[in-house]
């Protein structure tokens, strides 16, 4: 079996055609001109359109497009538009204190949701800041190590996310 380089072309039997952006031990990541991007184990059946050979280079291309993406909305003030979940659309969130005769608090959930994606941006600007000081390679794994667990926390809200590559990942 054939290891897509990163640029590799592709056809899937359900997404399309679709272009390899990232490698990984665990399998490919590639971006679909229908469906977006999906991660595809590596023995799924693909048809190769066009074949790149795999680069030794250790950074790919969603990395360079992530990069990117936060240099635009860091100098122009742009944010990634995040949808929420369509069944969430409209709904509203109560807080019920647990004392007697205290006021419960609403809503509505797409602040709420607001609140969750700018925490997911956050923890992102500061693994970048992280990755890119002057720290000891010690330091930045364990400072790492304390962002993943971050992430971690936050899985519980995905069931908000419309679209699952938006979602929080461990």
């Amino acid at each position: 079996m054939e290891i897509l380089g990163i640029g590799s072309r592709v056809r899937h039997q359900e997404y399309g055609e679709g272009v390899v952006i990232s490698v990984r031990s665990e399998g490919y990541e590639i971006t679909f001109i229908q469906s977006g991007t999906r991660r595809i184990k590596p023995e799924t059946a693909l048809e190769i359109i066009e074949s790149v050979p795999l680069s030794t280079d250790l950074i790919s291309l969603s990395d360079v497009e992530r990069t990117l993406n936060k240099v635009l909305q860091k100098w122009m003030d742009a944010t990634e538009i995040v949808p929420l979940g369509e069944k969430w659309t409209g709904g509203r969130m109560i807080l019920e204190p647990g004392k007697p005769g205290l006021a419960p608090k609403e809503i509505p959930i797409e602040s709420f949701f607001h609140k969750i994606v700018m925490m997911r941006d956050k923890l992102r600007v500061l693994e970048q800041k992280v990755n890119a000081s002057e720290l000891s390679d010690e330091a930045k794994v364990d400072i790492q190590q304390y962002v993943s667990r971050c992430y971690g926390s936050m899985t519980t809200f995905n069931i908000l996310f419309k679209n699952a590559e938006q979602q929080f990942k461990s």
